[in-house]
């Protein structure tokens, strides 16, 4: 098997793993929406305006109105990347099976909890978007905060559909413990219900270097404040993902050892539209 079959073949396994482990692949947008920028880390998304309604007049008709479709080159905010080494052993085949068990492993346990809490810090941090703070210990307390948050997008005119929520396993616990009517009824309102680990779920978040003394082993610390839970509006929010296929170098190519190389690289954009910053909620727990 050649480097590019190789790299073929490893490819939709990447892509695979991270549909499967990711809590925000649901939030990714359509790539038809966007075309490449002029440099390799921008995408241009269109953004639509139009006008309100007018007096219409019986001799004059209609007021005139424009619709302006503009392309608005947004910057990917998220650029990240790490080169494994994997001894030659026997083969290419051979070493092909333990890229593939530590590929795996590294996106599940490494890329993903990366990616999601920085897409969440990144939308928890845009100003503009809904935002409370409150200690929540009941299910009760959880209930309200829920409809609470719900009410606001409603009030904001986002839409009921495709608003996802995503929240504390221990607070969902709590809503579920109460089995009532209203328990249930209050997560019928969202689209999808995702728990998610504490370590994923922060306002802030920093990202190791991995080359600097003290940040080689990469990955990222969570900062800021805890959320409780955040409220998605699926349109609301810019996320694109632009996967580079893995950088296969044989031994026979590597100066250094007798060794395949392998390079995992992950660029993309999370970020909130301008105009449907109401469709962003997040509810934090209060700073100590």
């Amino acid at each position: 098997m050649n480097t590019i079959e190789l790299a073929k073949s490893y490819v939709p396994m990447l892509d695979a793993v991270y549909q499967q482990t990711s809590l925000t692949a649901k939030l990714d947008g359509d790539s038809a929406l966007c075309i490449q920028g002029a440099n390799a880390n921008e995408l241009i998304v269109p953004m639509l305006t139009m006008e309100g309604l007018g007096d219409y007049d019986a001799a004059e008709g209609y007021p005139a109105g424009d619709v302006t479709l503009t392309n608005t080159t947004v910057t990917c905010n998220f650029d990240r990347g790490r080169m494994f080494s994997v001894d030659n052993l026997d083969g290419a085949e051979t070493a092909g099976i333990a890229f593939g068990r530590l590929a795996g492993e590294f996106i599940r346990t490494k890329v993903v909890p990366e990616l999601d809490a920085f897409r969440f810090a990144a939308y928890a941090g845009k100003s503009g978007i809904g935002t409370t703070s409150a200690a929540l210990t009941t299910g009760a307390a959880v209930v309200s905060a829920l409809r609470a948050a719900l009410t606001a997008m409603d009030n904001g005119e986002v839409p009921c559909e495709d608003r996802h929520l995503f929240i504390l396993p221990e607070l969902l616990g709590l809503v579920e413990d109460l089995d009532t009517t209203a328990s249930r009824a209050v997560l019928e309102n969202f689209a999808t219900v995702t728990r998610v680990p504490a370590q994923r779920f922060h306002t802030q978040i920093t990202q190791k270097d991995g080359v600097t003394a003290g940040q080689e082993a990469g990955g990222f610390t969570p900062g800021g404040l805890q959320i409780n839970f955040m409220v998605i509006h699926k349109p609301a929010v810019i996320q694109f993902e632009k996967h580079v296929a893995p950088k296969i170098i044989t031994p026979e190519q590597n100066p250094d050892a007798d060794a395949w190389k392998y390079g995992y690289r992950n660029v993309g954009v999370a970020d909130v539209y301008a105009k449907k910053l109401a469709g962003v909620y997040c509810h934090t727990q209060p700073s100590d």
